[in-house]
């Protein structure tokens, strides 16, 4: 059933008594759209580069100033601020205006905040502000810089949503705030986000500019050295990856909370933290600690406080007093927001209109050319000024002179305007200002004070008019004014001085702290590794002696045994002589028959696992195939980082790996197939990280049987099927060299051609 009502009979789809207007949907859904689209990035989500602000926050400075909020004044009612802003210029809901004047008094959100706040503004904790009724605000310091010489003509002005008021279409901008205070926001296909910067550091960059306008990103990195936090904490970021971020406008800055080891006696200790990442709220930050605490994914830590009043004091306090505080914090860096990534996109209204992302030195050299502009606009204001000032000081001057004269037109003339303006060769603005001169002003119309004031203003005009037509001149004065920006918010002054730390790349954990620090996240127990001749793997908690007990599926039996913990890596080789390698911690538990290997890696249905064992870094192996090729590899190269495994030992169907022994020794007996035994040197066999090996021994039918590396001086030993011990000494009769054929083994020396005893 159609939901479109039909048009009344006999009328046209377009008659324009029904009202109704054919319209093509798809172009009408694209125009309003872009409009929607438009109207987000534009008036809404992006910030000017100029001035660092979006719609909303430019409308609340101005209403405030227009409120006279000034620093100096008294506090108003934000509910008072709310209502005019929404009322004359942001036609939006007052909740949105308010938390957006919320944020700018926010000391832990803003690193240089533009409302000062009076009440219960919100905290680090996450608590929310007290509704708007009870709170009051002014401008701060910066909001006058923002907002200084708006009055001359700085800036161009537009009519507001109701066409009643004017607003400012950007702010003069004598604070380089885009990058000071940053910025967050999501528009329609696009978003920003601008960590908050040293405003200092940013001075000093853009006078380096104004200098050497070519400059470089890396040179500028040198003076903007990273962002610099309300909160504090440090940067972990490499400066190469600082410096391509700056370059791009895009990438981001890992930031970690600071701490630090506080002695409690007899050896005890706690880690204090006293500055948390930024936007990380503490309340949920402690919360989330308390939960992995709980969960047992932290078992180096034993307890977590909050001690903080004014300032941050979260209480860490480890298991033991032989805990390493580093391992402890790095394991909560991982884990919790204690460490956190500020991204970077530098997505901006370029001259208000573009959206663009901008690299450092772009962002700055617009911010300079709106402050170049804004001196000209205001230059060119007050020369209009004292133009005007001038003309009617030299109406004053003649008025005096001839005050007497003046009088009179004044008091017996009908047209005393027109009067002066015929008798004194006066313009109309000089007789205009005569006439509207009050009486008790004519006893200060003293011929030197008028003639003083001329010469001063005259003094200032030709200066100004050099300076509008000089562009050397207006980019000292630039540079003035910004000199005296950084000398307020030098790094010598509490407001200024930077609070967050840039690390050394010498500072951040190597690779083996790294080890240190998974192995640490692992609570350590015993377990016993199951692997069944089918391919079920599990671990059985603490390390089981009698396995008599183990129950495998139909058909299945078990193949390798042996104990472990669960901080170690269990290493599989392969028949297609790959290594693969599972945390112990990762392996099913012992309830059950456990879970295929299968599952675990990626083993070939064709292929079989030859050994099992754990991961012992210092440790050599013999790794060999069915034809009697192999090599001896170090056990810390054949670690897999991936489910494929690492492909060690080479082999092609229809050979396969089938042998993995340690190689701890000085000697090498190799059986074959068809029983034949040659010993030889364990330097004949070349140390390689992969390859198909060098021939160990020689065979004319069948294949390689089994070997083992062993002492000469202590013997070759094997176990027999009783499970008795043999050794034998004297082995010259199967001394040899590598690849020969060997000879028949001593006497005793079981049928199945094996060593017995395990290769591991």
């Amino acid at each position: 059933m159609s939901s479109q009502t039909p048009p009344p009979s006999g009328s046209s789809p377009d008659d324009p008594e029904t009202g109704i207007e054919p319209v093509d949907l798809r172009k009408a859904l694209e125009e309003r759209y872009l409009s929607y689209a438009l109207s987000t990035i534009m008036h809404r989500a992006l910030p000017d580069v100029r001035d660092g602000l979006k719609p909303v926050h430019r409308r609340l400075l101005y209403a405030m100033r227009l409120l006279k909020l000034d620093p100096e004044a008294g506090f108003k009612k934000c509910a008072r601020v709310v209502g005019d802003v929404m009322g004359k210029f942001h036609p939006h809901g007052d909740q949105a205006i308010y938390d957006a004047m919320v944020r700018l008094a926010q000391d832990f959100s803003v690193r240089y905040p533009l409302v000062e706040g009076q009440g219960n503004f919100g905290n680090i904790d996450g608590d929310n502000a007290a509704a708007m009724r009870y709170t009051e605000a002014r401008l701060t310091e910066v909001a006058q810089l923002l907002l200084e010489g708006i009055d001359e003509d700085s800036v161009d002005f537009r009519e507001t949503y109701d066409g009643e008021e004017e607003e400012p279409v950007v702010l003069p901008g004598a604070f380089p705030n885009l990058l000071a205070n940053g910025a967050t926001g999501i528009a329609v296909g696009m978003a920003t986000a601008i960590p908050p910067h040293n405003a200092a550091e940013l001075c000093d960059a853009a006078l380096h500019l104004i200098q050497y306008p070519n400059a470089s990103v890396e040179t500028l990195a040198r003076k903007v050295k990273g962002p610099d936090f309300p909160t504090g904490g440090i940067l972990v970021e490499p400066h190469d990856s600082i410096v391509e971020s700056y370059r791009t406008g895009r990438g981001a800055f890992r930031l970690r909370a600071r701490w630090k080891r506080e002695d409690q006696g007899r050896g005890t200790w706690v880690a204090v933290v006293t500055q948390i990442p930024y936007l990380v709220q503490k309340g949920k930050l402690i919360e989330k600690i308390a939960e992995l605490l709980t969960a047992k994914k932290l078992p180096l830590l034993a307890d977590v406080r909050d001690e903080s009043a004014d300032d941050v004091r979260i209480v860490l306090e480890p298991k033991s007093r032989a805990v390493d505080p580093a391992l402890l914090m790095e394991s909560l860096f991982k884990l919790t927001d204690l460490e956190s990534r500020i991204s970077l996109n530098l997505n901006v209204l370029s001259r208000g209109k573009v959206p663009i992302v901008l690299g450092l030195s772009d962002v700055l050299r617009e911010w300079l050319d709106h402050r170049r502009e804004v001196l000209v606009r205001r230059a060119n204001h007050r020369l209009a000024k004292i133009a005007h000032r001038l003309e009617v000081l030299g109406g004053y001057l003649i008025a005096y002179l001839n005050l007497d004269e003046v009088i009179r037109i004044i008091r017996e003339e009908d047209e005393p305007k027109a009067e002066l303006i015929r008798t004194f060769e006066l313009t109309d603005v000089q007789a205009e200002a005569i006439l509207n001169m009050r009486l008790r002003s004519l006893r200060k119309l003293e011929e030197m004070e008028i003639r003083k004031e001329h010469e001063a203003l005259t003094a200032e005009q030709a200066e100004l008019t050099a300076l509008v037509g000089d562009e050397a001149l207006q980019w000292g004065r630039v540079s003035s004014e910004i000199k005296a920006v950084r000398k307020s918010f030098g790094p010598d002054t509490d407001v200024g001085r930077r609070r967050t730390e840039i690390a050394d790349a010498d500072d951040l954990p190597d690779s083996s702290a790294l080890e240190d620090l998974k192995e640490a996240l692992i609570e350590k127990e015993p377990v016993t590794v199951i692997l069944s001749e089918k391919g079920w793997i599990r671990a059985m908690k603490g390390h089981q002696q009698d396995l008599s007990a183990l129950t495998f599926k139909s058909g299945d039996r078990l193949r390798f045994a042996f104990h472990a913990q669960t901080t170690d890596k269990i290493l599989l080789f392969a028949t297609d002589g790959r290594f693969f390698t599972i945390g112990a911690d990762k392996l099913p538990g012992g309830r059950g028959h456990g879970e295929p290997v299968r599952l675990i890696v990626d083993l070939a249905e064709t292929h079989d696992i030859v050994s099992a064992f754990v991961h012992d870094p210092a440790r050599k192996l013999l790794v060999a195939a069915t034809d009697g090729r192999g090599f001896v590899v170090p056990e810390g190269d054949i670690v897999a980082n991936t489910r494929k495994g690492k492909q060690v030992l080479n082999v092609t169907a229809p050979v396969e790996a089938s042998l993995c022994v340690t190689a701890a020794g000085d000697t090498v007996a190799v059986i074959g197939e068809n029983r034949k035994l040659i010993v030889f040197a364990l330097t004949e066999i070349p140390e390689m990280t992969r390859g198909k090996g060098v021939r160990l021994q020689r065979y004319r039918d069948g294949g390689l049987s089994d070997a083992k590396v062993f002492t000469m001086a202590e013997g070759l030993s094997w176990l027999d099927s009783s499970g008795r011990t043999w050794t034998v000494k004297e082995l010259d009769e199967w001394r040899g060299n590598r690849a020969q054929a060997g000879r028949l083994p001593p006497k005793g020396f079981p049928r199945t051609n094996k060593f017995g005893g395990g290769g591991m």
